[in-house]
């Protein structure tokens, strides 16, 4: 048994320590709202006032957290991982999706104070995460990496990309690939209506061709049943397709089907539907009246 510090207990977080707690790690938890908390100890999340107090409590602490900000705060704000007395020697672990500028200002406040970070985010969302199937792409010093690999493969597919950042980048090819993919499966899905198709049958009939995805299977049945209820929200897809157009025009890349997918989002929040499921996107393209 180890002691594994955990800030951030939304969705991720939750299923993320329900499996460190099935594996029978000590968990200390801390999250900003204090329900969040008091529901992790139902499975044996010791709380924690502060993200310093999980700093002090752990030598690996993991952060999931909203957005690039809250990253910010739980490493360098006034109760954060800098505020602890002695953070020598531990690792910080962001499993968070986060800016790629802002990886790099955390790694080197926490560097100045002797502690080691990596930017390891995730795709596959809170089942994945309490299964231990998720794809983890990270970024960090071999040093650092050798030391997190046993509790990562815990949790899923741990892939060493480069130096810190890399995690990032690579969450970025991801969510290009993802984010407009519900998009893609959302159009889909009106096209098969529109001429009679019995729908809940398209991923059984094209899973063993080209279009056979992680995402059709699942994604197309909830679309269908028009079943929202949030496995990730809406305004995260919103935040990420932000950040992920901010990284391209800062290296001048053309994405246009991004760009889309963009548009579309910001249709979805700006519609009241920030807090449902990304598949929610569905919703925005009308069903043909017969």
């Amino acid at each position: 048994m180890s002691t594994v510090g955990f800030v951030g207990l939304g969705l991720m977080g939750q299923a993320f320590t329900q499996r460190l707690a099935e594996r029978s790690h000590r968990i200390v938890g801390f999250d900003i709202d204090d329900e969040k908390v008091k529901a992790a100890a139902a499975w044996g999340v010791a709380p924690a006032s502060s993200a310093a107090a999980v700093a002090e409590a752990a030598d690996l602490v993991l952060v999931c957290v909203i957005n690039t900000a809250a990253v910010e705060d739980v490493a360098t704000g006034p109760r954060g991982l800098t505020a602890a007395p002695n953070i020598a020697g531990k690792i910080c672990i962001d499993v968070s999706t986060t800016e790629i500028e802002a990886t790099h200002r955390v790694a080197a406040a926490l560097g100045a104070r002797g502690m080691d970070f990596v930017d390891a985010p995730v795709s596959g969302g809170p089942g994945a995460a309490k299964a231990g199937t998720l794809a983890i792409m990270a970024g960090g010093s071999e040093a650092a990496i050798a030391k997190i690999t046993p509790l990562m493969r815990e949790l899923g597919d741990f892939t060493h990309m480069g130096e810190v950042g890399t995690g990032q980048a690579t969450k970025l090819v991801n969510q290009t690939i993802v984010l407009t993919n519900f998009c893609v499966l959302a159009e889909a899905l009106r096209l098969a209506q529109a001429y009679g198709v019995d729908a809940a049958k398209i991923p059984e009939a094209l899973k063993a061709g080209f279009a056979g995805s992680n995402m059709l299977g699942p994604i197309f049945p909830q679309m269908l049943a028009e079943d929202f209820k949030p496995r990730g929200f809406a305004r995260q897809v919103l935040k990420d397709l932000e950040m992920l157009q901010t990284a391209a025009r800062d290296r001048h890349l053309a994405m246009p089907m991004a760009a889309q997918a963009l548009t579309l989002y910001r249709l979805l929040n700006a519609s009241g539907k920030a807090e449902l499921d990304a598949a929610s996107v569905v919703s925005l393209y009308p069903r043909e009246s017969h």
